[in-house]
């Protein structure tokens, strides 16, 4: 390939985003189009408090469960850091990279700037970095495999594209799956080179730790919008968590911030026509609001506080610093010089 064929490639999936955002905000508004925003707004209103509580535990859980993400990524590298600095990196990595997109370079460079503090090399962090891609891939393709046998055909018999992409979709999810433990049973303790990172092949015990670490993400995360469903409509929890990963997925691979619009539109496509779409429309909004919003100012914050904590204790180093630095030329006067022996 070559250079200025890269370089349109790499335009042409930089914009990707862009193109489908549009596509999903026209999908939506066609959606929406007889609905105003007080019927959104009291949709949201309408939902149950305990739901609401319900759905932040369910995020609350999601986030830690995102947090082992790091920590088996440190153990893949055979790296050591305390247990609260791989739970703030993770939580705050996620919720950086949930809202932003672009999971390598947005809540890539948050943990760059965190664990190369804590003596993690930069080649150490692109392995981890990769590891978690694996791992969320691996936990996203055990589910809408699963979810492939518990959706309903008749969801999405009325659009031939949904049902064929949802094959599709469930013979590459089951392709790789089937892939990668067979890498990890035939290429055991051996390494792929790219470049100059080595990447050492998995222990089938870890890429089975990595699927159910991915599935019981989804599943948490999918928690939070059945709570702030239930209220609206019924549906099976096994139907209802196929749906939400095939979502989940085709949000994340659209490259468009959030997924927004492209996730609600699929949902909304997905449920039957008799189903309210201002009220669905309110219970996602919801969701977005405690799942996106409400743990990037929670990890925000802390990371505030960290570096608030950080840059004191800097200061106090350095003034500590100041006042001893004059005291050495006299110390090391008063250190009397040691007599040789006689032989």
């Amino acid at each position: 390939m070559s250079a200025k064929t890269k370089r349109l490639f790499k335009r042409i999936v930089s914009y990707s985003g862009i193109f489908f955002f549009i596509l999903a905000a026209g999908m939506l508004w066609w959606q929406l189009r007889e609905y105003s925003l007080s019927d959104i707004f009291s949709a949201i209103l309408y939902i149950p408090w305990w739901n609401l509580v319900a759905a932040c535990v369910a995020c609350f859980a999601g986030y830690l469960a995102l947090s082992l993400y790091d920590f088996l990524a440190l153990r893949y590298v055979g790296g050591h850091v305390s247990w609260w600095k791989w739970m703030l990196a993770g939580m705050l990595g996620f919720a950086i990279s949930n809202n932003a997109g672009h999971a390598v370079v947005s809540g890539g460079a948050i943990r760059y700037r965190l664990y190369t503090r804590w003596r993690i090399s930069g080649g150490d962090i692109v392995k981890m970095l990769t590891f978690s891609g694996f791992t969320f891939f691996l936990g996203c393709s055990a589910i809408l495999i699963i979810g492939y046998f518990l959706v309903p055909s008749a969801l999405l018999d009325k659009s031939v594209g949904a049902s064929v992409g949802l094959h599709i979709l469930f013979i590459i999810c089951m392709a790789s799956i089937l892939a990668y433990f067979a890498a990890t049973i035939f290429f055991n303790k051996k390494s792929i080179k790219i470049g100059n990172l080595k990447f050492h092949v998995p222990t089938t015990k870890t890429a089975f730790l990595q699927m159910l670490l991915g599935a019981i993400d989804s599943i948490l995360a999918g928690l939070v919008l059945y709570f702030c469903l239930l209220p609206f409509v019924q549906i099976p929890f096994g139907t209802y968590i196929g749906l939400f990963v095939i979502a989940q997925t085709t949000g994340v691979f659209s490259q468009v911030p959030g997924g927004i619009g492209v996730f609600e539109t699929i949902f909304l496509l997905a449920l039957p026509d008799s189903v309210d779409k201002a009220d669905i429309f309110g219970a996602l909004l919801a969701y977005r609001i405690i799942y996106y919003v409400l743990p990037l100012i929670g990890a925000g914050g802390l990371f505030l506080i960290y570096e608030n904590w950080l840059r004191a204790r800097m200061k106090r180093w350095l003034e500590e610093a100041k006042e001893k630095i004059p005291q050495i030329p006299a110390k090391i006067k008063q250190i009397k010089p040691l007599k040789r022996k006689k032989k």
